[in-house]
């Protein structure tokens, strides 16, 4: 038999395929993950960046929404390019855990976060927490002033005295919370009252701006914005103190962010990897050491020592998984607050 050149040509190609296919496999592999991230781009840029010097993993972040990601993973379904969703409030997690898109979180990273700021199915984890808090006028109001409970603002007194930032994912995850510990009557009567009393803002950092401005005499937001403006110039917040609603009051709220991995991730092992990390003693400390002023959630991981400890602030409990951000929308809308 001959060995044309033909023939040697095909067998150089079939050769040289074969030794690249691997190659390209490890590059595939090497790729890393893609992070679909609602929360604060500074805090996960952290997080990447650690995870990455730590063990070699690239990192690439995509940002957006809570809810805008949630949606967009609920379309892609089993097609979704990311690997790992981090959300800034839980009512993301649990849309996309409804419809049955994550994979099992690995054990050894549920071991780390205690059963409070984590879903019941074990499904996503809590990576961080913020409280809710009544942002006031110290210059014109005085601690026997304020509202012992959150309801309070439905009240008729408190007309035109206070603001919110009803559109973001941030006040509505509050709102889920009211109407997992008061129902639905009550959730609708307090927001029917709420857009005859409140003032409406876009973002929770010009709440607080229009609070110390004096245009409103209070709102209500989460904590880490006063203490995040007071750690550089506090200009937007020499007037403001922060009210803790404390005795497990709906006000008193705690919101997790939550972090999960796809289902449909092509990369199993490094996304577990990502999300063990930052919720282990690495990631705990950026939150620790660094300006985000979120609450870290592991287990005998340590906040940011200018925050009220999380065990002082009597938060109520409430099930992450079960809240609703479909019903808490359509109840906002019907009181045309969004």
């Amino acid at each position: 038999m001959t060995f044309s050149f033909s023939h040697l040509t095909a067998a150089l190609t079939l050769a040289a395929g074969l030794a690249v296919a691997p190659m390209l496999a490890h590059a595939a592999e090497s790729d890393g993950i893609v992070v679909y991230n609602a929360q604060h781009e500074t805090l996960t840029q952290a997080w990447a960046d650690g995870f990455t010097k730590e063990t070699g993993i690239k990192v690439t972040i995509r940002n957006g929404s809570d809810m805008q990601f949630a949606n967009q993973i609920v379309q892609e379904g089993a097609a979704s390019p990311a690997d790992v969703y981090l959300t800034e409030n839980s009512p993301g997690m649990a849309l996309v855990d409804a419809n049955k898109l994550f994979a099992p979180v690995d054990a050894a990273t549920l071991a780390q976060v205690p059963e409070t700021f984590k879903a019941a199915d074990g499904n996503w984890v809590g990576v961080a927490a913020r409280s809710t808090v009544f942002a006031y006028d110290k210059t014109k109001l005085k601690e026997a002033d304020l509202p012992k409970s959150l309801l309070d603002l439905a009240e008729p007194k408190w007309k035109g005295r206070w603001g919110a930032s009803p559109a973001g994912a941030d006040f509505q995850a509050i709102v889920s919370a009211l109407l997992e510990l008061k129902g639905e009557d009550a959730t609708r009567a307090w927001l029917k009252a709420m857009k005859e009393n409140a003032s409406f803002y876009k973002g929770n950092s010009v709440a607080m701006k229009a609070v110390n401005a004096g245009e409103t005499e209070g709102a209500v937001i989460y904590h880490y914005y006063w203490f995040g403006d007071q750690a550089k110039t506090g200009e937007n917040s020499k007037n403001v103190s922060l009210h803790y609603f404390k005795n497990q009051d709906p006000g008193a709220f705690v919101s997790i962010s939550g972090g999960g991995v796809l289902a449909s991730s092509q990369h199993q092992k490094e996304a577990q990897a990502f999300l063990k990390w930052i919720t282990g003693k690495g990631g705990q400390a950026v939150l620790r050491d660094g300006n985000s002023f979120e609450y870290a959630v592991g287990n005998g991981e340590a906040s940011n020592p200018k925050l009220v400890p999380l065990s002082d602030l009597q938060a109520p409990k409430v099930e992450p998984s079960k809240l609703n951000s479909k019903k808490v929308t359509d109840l906002m809308t019907e009181a045309g607050l969004i």
